[in-house]
C-alpha cells in the first residue's frame, strides 16, 4: 500500500507524489477526509488521480493512500431496488448521514451488512459433499439461491476469479448475511454471499451466442419496423424534449427483460427525481408488484461530481453482468451518454491532453466501444442463457446527428432509433423518425417473427417503402397540392396516414394501447397492407378516392389499436373477413362497369 502527497490540484483532477508503487486504476484515499479517487496515469514516482468527489477545501501537502485495488462494485442479494450514485454508494442512506447534499467522505454499505438472508444450498452439491464425493471448483458453480425479492431469486455462484480446487464445505440452509462464509474450498477461499469485482473489468462468460431472440418491447415502431436483439445495442439520440427519457421508461416498464438498470448519467437533477418518483409506483405487468422489485437504479445528476459521472455506466453494466451471469436478461438504459462524453471532455482538459474533434479526447470512440460491447448474450458457465441488452440515449447539441458523439456511436450499435423533432411537437409520440432508423437485427430476429406470423417480413418491408414513397410524395404537395396527384399516388398519402396514426403512433395512457403483443402487431398493419393492395385494384379500375376514403373500415383501421384487445385476435380476424368483402364488393362492380 503506497502512501503519496498531494502536489497539484485541478478540480476534480489531482497530481501526487509518492505512489509510484500503486498500480494504474488503483482507488486512493485522498485528504483528511479520505474522498476517493482512482489512478487514471502514472509518471515515474507522480500519478494523476481523478476525484470521485467534491474536493472544495483540498490542499497540496494532503496525504494520498491506495488501497492496492481497482474501483470495484459489490455485488451480491441487496441490489433490487437500491438508488445508487456513480461509483455505487446508497444514495438513501447516504441522505440520513449528510442530508440533500452529499458531504464529501461520507460513507455507506453498499449492500446493508446486518440484514439476514435466507440461503438455499444447491442440493445436489450438498448430497455430494455428505457421501465424501469431490466437487470442482469453478466460475459459475451453483453453490445455492437467495430470495432477493419476490420477483428476483439471486443465484449464489463461485465468482469468475476463483482459484480453483475442490469444495470442502457448504453450509446448510439458513439465515446469513453478506459476510458470512457459505462455502469453503480445499485452497481455503471463503465464499460468500457477496463478492467484489472490478468496474472496468468485463465479466467473462462461457460463449457468446448468436442475437437472434428479439427484446420485445411492446412498442410497434421498435418492435416490427426496427427490432432489437436480446443482447443488442442500441442509441436514441434526439435533441432536448424529443421524448428520449420518455421513450426509455416505456421499455423499461413493457419489455421482456427480468432485471432493468436505469442510469442516470449527467441528467437534470429534475428529471431524475421524476425517475426515482415514478418508478417505485410503476406496476410490472407481468407480476402486478412495483417495478422496482426488478430495476436498479443509479443517479448521478448534472451537479454531482463529474468523475463520477465517467464511472458510472462501467458500474451500471458491472451490475448487469452478475444478473446476467445468473441466466437473466438484462436491460440497462442510460440515460445519456452524451453527458457522460461530456465528463471525459472536462476530465481529458484538466488532464491536458491534446482535444479531437470539438474538444472531446481522442480515445472517445475507444472508450464509446468498451462500453457498447459489453453487451451481447451468452451462454454462463453453469449453462444458461443471459443477455445484456444496452439503450444509451444520445442528446446531441441542437438534435444534429453528425456531432460526435451520435457519429462515433453509430460505429458499436447496430440499432438506431432516431427521434424526429416535428414528430414530438406533433404530439406523436414514439417520435421514432422511420426515415433516419435503422436496425441491423432485423434479419437475425427474421425466424422468431416468422414463427409468430409468417407475414413479417413482408409486410415490413412493404410499409417501409410506402412511407418512402410518401416521404417524396409529401414534398410535392408542398410544392403543388395534393389535387395535383392522380389518385394511386394519393391513395398511397391515404394509407401512410393511416399507419402513421393506427400503427406507429401509440398511447401510453390507453388501457389498451400502451403494450402491444407480437402477434396484434403484424396483423395490425398486415390489415393495412391488405387494405392498400385491394384499394389499388379498385382505384386502378376506375373507383374514385373519395369513395374508397368513405368507408368505415378504413376510419376503423386507424382505432384497432384502441379497440381490441392483445389476446382477442378473433375479433381482428373478423375485421379482415369484413374489410375483404366490402373491398372485393367494389372491385366487383368496377370491373363488371369495365367489363360494359
Amino acid at each position: 500500500m503506497s502512501v503519496g502527497r498531494v502536489k497539484r490540484i485541478a478540480g476534480p483532477i489531482v497530481h501526487a507524489t509518492g505512489l509510484g508503487g500503486a498500480g494504474l486504476f488503483d482507488v486512493v484515499d485522498i485528504g483528511p477526509k479520505k474522498i476517493i479517487g482512482e489512478i487514471v496515469r502514472l509518471e515515474k514516482d507522480e500519478a494523476v488521480i481523478q476525484v470521485y468527489e467534491d474536493d472544495t477545501g483540498l490542499q497540496v501537502g494532503a496525504s494520498a493512500e491506495s488501497t492496492g485495488r481497482p474501483l470495484s462494485a459489490r455485488l451480491g442479494p441487496g441490489l433490487i431496488g437500491a438508488i445508487y450514485d456513480g461509483i455505487q454508494r446508497p444514495l438513501e442512506l447516504l441522505y440520513q448521514q449528510s442530508g440533500a447534499f452529499m458531504d464529501p467522505g461520507v460513507r455507506g454499505e453498499r449492500i446493508d451488512p446486518n440484514k439476514q438472508w435466507n440461503f438455499v444450498p444447491n442440493q445436489e452439491i450438498a448430497e455430494k459433499l455428505g457421501r465424501k464425493e469431490p466437487v470442482a471448483v469453478k466460475p459459475g458453480l451453483l453453490l445455492g439461491s437467495v430470495k432477493e425479492t419476490e420477483s428476483i431469486t439471486c443465484k449464489i455462484m463461485v465468482p469468475p476469479a476463483c482459484k480453483g480446487g475442490s469444495l470442502l464445505e457448504l453450509k446448510e440452509a439458513g439465515a446469513y448475511t453478506i459476510n458470512d462464509v457459505i462455502a469453503l474450498s480445499d485452497k481455503e477461499e471463503p465464499f460468500f454471499l457477496a463478492h467484489w469485482w472490478p468496474v472496468r473489468m468485463p465479466r467473462p462468460s462461457a460463449r457468446r451466442l448468436a442475437a437472434d431472440k428479439p427484446l420485445v418491447t411492446g412498442e410497434r415502431v421498435i418492435d416490427v419496423f426496427f427490432p432489437l436483439s436480446k443482447g443488442g445495442a442500441a442509441a436514441i439520440p434526439g435533441g432536448f424534449g424529443t421524448g428520449k427519457t420518455m421513450t426509455q421508461h416505456a421499455i423499461a416498464k413493457w419489455c421482456d427483460a427480468d432485471i432493468i438498470i436505469y442510469i442516470g448519467c449527467g441528467e437534470r437533477g429534475n428529471e431524475m427525481t421524476d425517475v426515482l418518483t415514478e418508478f417505485p409506483h410503476l406496476i410490472d405487468p407481468r407480476t402486478g408488484r412495483s417495478l422496482m422489485e426488478r430495476t436498479i437504479l443509479i443517479a448521478n445528476t448534472s451537479n454531482m461530481p463529474v468523475a463520477a459521472r465517467e464511472v458510472s455506466i462501467y458500474t451500471g453494466v458491472t451490475m448487469a453482468e452478475f444478473y446476467r451471469d445468473m441466466g437473466c436478461h438484462v436491460a440497462i438504459m442510460a440515460d445519456s451518454t452524451s453527458r457522460w462524453a461530456e465528463a471525459l471532455r472536462e476530465l481529458s482538459g484538466r488532464m491536458e491532453e491534446m482535444p479531437a474533434e470539438e474538444g472531446f479526447p481522442a480515445y472517445l470512440p475507444t472508450r464509446l466501444a468498451e462500453f457498447y460491447e459489453r453487451s451481447g448474450r451468452v451462454e454462463t458457465f453453469n449453462g444458461e442463457e443471459g443477455s445484456v441488452s444496452i439503450i444509451g440515449a444520445v442528446s446531441p447539441p441542437g438534435g444534429d446527428f453528425s456531432e460526435p458523439v451520435t457519429q462515433h456511436t453509430k460505429r458499436f450499435i447496430r440499432c438506431f432509433w432516431a427521434l424526429d423533432r416535428d414528430l414530438a411537437n406533433a404530439r406523436h409520440y414514439p417520435a421514432i423518425g422511420w426515415l433516419d432508423s435503422y436496425s441491423e437485427y432485423a434479419e437475425d430476429v427474421k425466424p422468431w417473427w416468422e414463427q409468430v406470423n409468417p407475414a413479417w417480413t413482408v409486410v415490413r418491408q412493404k410499409a417501409l417503402d410506402l412511407l418512402k414513397k410518401e416521404q417524396r410524395l409529401s414534398e410535392i404537395v408542398r410544392l403543388i397540392g395534393p389535387d395535383a396527384l392522380p389518385d394511386d399516388q394519393r391513395l398511397i398519402l391515404v394509407v401512410a396516414e393511416i399507419i402513421k396514426n393506427g400503427f406507429l403512433q401509440q398511447n401510453s395512457f390507453d388501457e389498451i394501447d400502451m403494450y402491444c403483443a407480437p402477434l396484434k402487431q403484424v396483423r395490425l398493419l398486415e390489415l393495412m397492407m391488405n387494405f392498400y393492395e385491394k384499394a389499388a385494384v379498385c382505384v386502378k379500375l376506375g373507383a374514385p378516392l373519395v369513395q374508397i376514403t368513405a368507408l368505415s373500415e378504413r376510419e376503423r383501421l386507424s382505432r384497432l389499436k384502441s379497440e381490441i384487445k392483445n389476446t382477442d385476435t378473433a375479433s381482428l380476424d373478423d375485421f379482415e373477413v369484413e374489410m375483404n368483402k366490402v373491398m372485393e364488393e367494389l372491385e366487383r362492380s368496377y370491373r363488371t362497369k369495365e367489363h360494359l
